[in-house]
């Protein structure tokens, strides 16, 4: 895939594109802390929307779905459009990087290498794992925003993604086309470009104070393909999806941090202290009355932290694809389903990266009337790359499927304090590997304790440890992991944890 201005391991130009990206993720992160600052509590009750008069008897009704062209003001699907933005974003690309990127042939594309990639087998390519892992997914979730943002609903969108990864692969790079790279751009891109979609809408929905134009540069900086459209095409597309006012609580942490314990293995370049800026959302929490599940990614939770270390240190995101409520009791209210995942996590010393798709349950339960436990628990099976950290040698990460796992657990004290907990497992199999043989296992665990100090003000303390076991025939066995310890200035989207009360 992608090896030039979305990122050849050229450097200059790798710098150049971690810059841009964590700008994009710093105006995310501030606009939604702008927008949490005027926005209802979660614990408040919410008002619904009510049609015009003229319209109904004063019904409460949802908005419908950006995609359905039936409802009051929301346009209709333009189902030309997105494939058109989508051929000319990879047209841009491809001669951009012909342009740009010296000492190789892979943008030369011709008739001929377009018909030599159509009747050609698909492969593992041995790009970088930065290029493989973090940048396609991005590229994919362009192709997500602008099927979206032009009126499609979320699998209609997939198709879109899906397609225009192929695309690239056929017709953008004179490379055979990449079977890895169909994965991270057509499907992950699709799961990030979701949570991307509607955190951009959830800024422009919400009444905040900021102008209207900073609104539109905020949403655009989150998900620039829906930015794009609202611009270029005005009235066409400036529909706001109707997200159905969930429940949500987001967070934003600036820190620094030291490494309590390394073993580095074949790994190089480590760096015992680094700066730390992370950014969180969780959106649809369960127990909200009113709100249901009946979209894809009507409840998801992402979180992205950039280091002064290594750029980008992780990305995690999960979605419900297809779930339903359900409650025990007078205390526990939770969904259950399939849930969609992209993973990119890099702490120094070695990589992982995953696209899954897992079963699980997400829920709350009030232990007393002052405190919460809010968990996810998911099992499932994903495509995953995993690897040491080397500065020179061949390609450093191995694919296989990868049997994975994740507990993520909440307890929120009032509005005064929260205790976070995360673990989660993934096991790169030999299964379907490029050709290398063995297996790796890969652990993360973190614990953090976030005190609130003035309204919107707290300070957190984390502890985050990893861990890799690998073993492969040509290297034997390998152990690596990495602790750390931060101290975080965190600043909360609301007052409170996101606890929601439904009682």
């Amino acid at each position: 895939m992608t090896k030039g201005v979305l990122g050849r391991a050229e450097p200059r130009l790798a710098r150049r594109v971690h810059r841009r990206y964590a700008h994009v993720v710093a105006v995310a992160a501030a606009a939604f802390s702008m927008l949490g600052a005027h926005a209802q509590s979660v614990t408040t009750p919410q008002v619904p929307r009510v049609v015009p008069l003229e319209q109904s008897s004063s019904v409460p009704v949802r908005l419908p779905d950006l995609g359905d062209p039936a409802g009051p003001g929301m346009g209709r699907k333009d189902y030309v459009l997105p494939a058109l933005e989508i051929i000319g974003f990879d047209t841009v690309l491809n001669r951009l990087n012909h342009r740009f990127i010296g000492g190789t042939t892979d943008y030369d594309v011709s008739v001929g290498s377009w018909r030599r990639n159509l009747h050609s087998s698909w492969v593992i390519d041995q790009d970088p794992f930065k290029v493989n892992q973090f940048l396609h997914p991005y590229q994919g979730a362009m192709y997500h925003g602008f099927a979206r943002s032009a009126g499609m609903n979320y699998w209609e969108s997939v198709g879109y993604t899906f397609a225009g990864s192929a695309f690239w692969e056929v017709f953008g790079e004179t490379t055979r086309p990449s079977r890895n790279d169909q994965i991270a751009s057509g499907i992950a891109g699709s799961f990030l470009g979701e949570s991307l979609f509607r955190m951009a809408n959830l800024v422009l929905e919400k009444q905040t104070n900021l102008p209207p134009v900073w609104r539109e540069a905020a949403a655009a900086g989150i998900s620039p393909a829906t930015g794009f459209n609202r611009l270029a095409f005005g009235k066409r597309f400036d529909a706001v999806f109707a997200s159905h006012d969930p429940a949500y609580y987001g967070r934003l942490q600036l820190g620094l941090s030291g490494a309590s314990q390394t073993v580095q293995g074949p790994s190089s370049g480590i760096k015992r202290a680094e700066a730390l800026a992370n950014f969180a959302m969780d959106y649809g929490l369960p127990g909200k009355n009113g709100y249901s599940y009946d979209r894809p990614f009507d409840y998801f939770n992402f979180e992205v932290a950039a280091s002064s270390a290594n750029g980008i240190e992780s990305i995690t995101n999960r979605g419900l694809l297809i779930g339903r409520e359900y409650e025990s009791g007078k205390n526990y209210r939770g969904i259950y389903g399939l849930y969609g995942s992209y993973d990119y996590i890099a702490p120094q010393v070695f990589r992982v990266s995953s696209t899954a798709l897992s079963f699980g349950t997400t829920g709350q339960i009030w232990l007393s009337k002052s405190i919460a436990l809010q968990g996810t628990a998911t099992t499932g099976i994903g495509y995953a790359a995993a690897g040491s950290v080397r500065t020179v040698g061949e390609r450093d990460y191995n694919y296989g499927l990868a049997p994975q796992a994740l507990i993520a657990l909440r307890l929120t004290f009032d509005d005064t304090a929260a205790l976070d907990f995360n673990v989660r497992e993934y096991f790169v199999s030999r299964v379907a590997a490029a050709a290398r043989g063995g297996h790796e296992n890969v652990a993360r665990a973190d614990a953090s304790l976030t005190v609130r100090v003035h309204k919107q003000h707290a300070v957190a303390l984390k502890y985050l440890w990893s861990r890799r076991d690998a073993s492969f025939p040509s290297t034997g066995d390998q152990t690596q992991s990495r602790g750390t310890i931060g101290l975080y200035y965190t600043l909360l989207g609301r007052d409170g944890f996101g606890a929601v009360d439904w009682r």
